[in-house]
């Protein structure tokens, strides 16, 4: 049996190691029975951390940004669910803005935007089959009072009648 993280220590250029905590688990799991094969899943790469709660003998290891699963579906599942919080993050918040003019006439308003707003993630794409729209422009940012004042500053600087549509929070 080859365990997912001997892969991770060699491309890290680690030893893989015997995890003490683990293997402690595995003598309190199997008593007795415990033999070289079981304590093989006590090994994981020098340095890794082991993560999440319960019963670690099938753990999930973090090595750098790297987090690694057993391969059992279901034991995969309840170590991601016990760990599913550090992988969270702060929100984009989004607004979309749907232009009829086309990018040639707003492009130097997209450029100033982005000299004022160099935070600010726009996006700008030209729709050639729709009569309604030319441009879809997208603002993000996970600051929602500094997306809310790109966008006040956009809509306040295109010109008049652009506007075919606004969608977001």
């Amino acid at each position: 049996m080859t365990l997912p993280w001997r892969g991770s220590s060699h491309g890290f250029g680690l030893n893989v190691i015997r995890h003490p905590d683990l293997e402690r688990r595995l003598l309190e799991r199997h008593g007795a029975n415990l033999n070289e094969a079981r304590l093989r899943m006590a090994e994981v790469p020098e340095g890794a951390e082991l993560v999440g709660e319960g019963a670690l003998y099938a753990p999930a290891v973090k090595l750098r940004n790297i987090y690694i699963f057993p391969g059992i579906p279901k034991v995969l599942q309840d170590r991601f669910q016990a760990i599913r919080e550090r992988f969270r993050d702060a929100p984009f918040f989004l607004k979309v803005v749907y232009s009829k003019e086309g990018e040639g006439v707003i492009a130097s308003i997209l450029n100033e935007l982005l000299t004022n707003f160099p935070e600010l993630l726009l996006g700008s794409y030209p729709v050639l089959d729709n009569p309604e729209y030319r441009v879809k422009l997208t603002l993000e940012s996970k600051d929602l009072s500094y997306l809310n004042q790109a966008f006040e500053k956009l809509l306040g600087t295109l010109p008049p009648g652009a506007i075919h549509r606004i969608e977001g929070n």
